[in-house]
């Protein structure tokens, strides 16, 4: 049971939020951890008020305040997975303790900081330019739908014979390959036509999918629905429009 003890997730149902969720309903799962979560509202801004400034300065998701260690505020997605697994992945199920494994630790950093700096800002660019920028412009879709397609291309690469992208053999699910999955799974919505080319990063996708965990964490902090049809995409992409704007004004 929640209290007012655990630490509280403040998120909204995008890659980013759910590489939070996901990691806090694994860490559920293997030892009890509890936490709560607050979902944000984009629709009024709410991100940007000065409570919220005051946990992440940057006015993003996801933020994490740890009411369990004095209020101690988090804030970046993949920093948030380093700290959750510093302080409650006791056994290292989900993660490398920098002393006794130091190479795999400095692995699964290098495999965070791909996505942080790659996947996520490349297909959110894509995202942005292929469904919410107020007009078609070519290069700027071609641009980012290219790179992100190479980069899915160097995960391919990473997954060709193993299973998780860190770890000695075929990996250990863990840290890097949930800071990953969310973006990844949402190739469709940045405008990648098909896995086809990356059948390596398919299979991956459909094994994690495939955990108990993985799936409560996408839920927060709002049940999924079924796939949307290509009109609900437009739909969707357009309601999603009004606050992208607003929230730049």
């Amino acid at each position: 049971m929640s209290s007012s003890n655990t630490p509280l997730l403040y998120t909204v149902g995008t890659p980013n939020g759910h590489k939070a969720s996901i990691i806090l309903e694994e860490l559920k799962h293997a030892y009890g951890f509890q936490y709560d979560f607050q979902k944000i509202s984009f629709q009024t801004n709410e991100q940007k008020e000065p409570w919220f400034l005051k946990i992440n300065p940057n006015g993003r998701i996801p933020a994490l305040v740890d009411r369990s260690r004095d209020n101690f505020a988090v804030f970046e997605s993949a920093a948030i997975l380093l700290y959750v697994a510093q302080h409650y992945d006791k056994e290292r199920k989900f993660s490398y303790d920098p002393i006794q494994d130091p190479d795999l630790y400095s692995e699964q950093l290098q495999w965070i900081f791909f996505t942080h700096g790659g996947i996520g800002p490349m297909q959110g660019q894509a995202n942005h330019f292929y469904r919410y920028a107020p007009e078609k412009i070519p290069y700027g879709i071609n641009r980012y739908i290219t790179e992100t397609k190479r980069l899915y291309s160097v995960l391919n690469d990473r997954l060709a014979d193993r299973e998780y992208l860190v770890g000695p053999g075929k990996g250990k699910y863990g840290l890097a390959d949930i800071n990953t999955f969310p973006w990844v799974r949402s190739w469709r919505w940045a405008g990648v036509d098909s896995l086809e080319a990356f059948p390596n990063v398919e299979a991956w996708l459909k094994r994690i999918a495939e955990r108990p965990q993985v799936k409560s964490g996408l839920d927060v902090p709002d049940p999924q629905g079924p796939p949307l049809t290509k009109e609900e995409e437009e739909k969707a992409a357009e309601e999603a429009r009004k606050w992208i704007f607003q929230s730049q004004k």
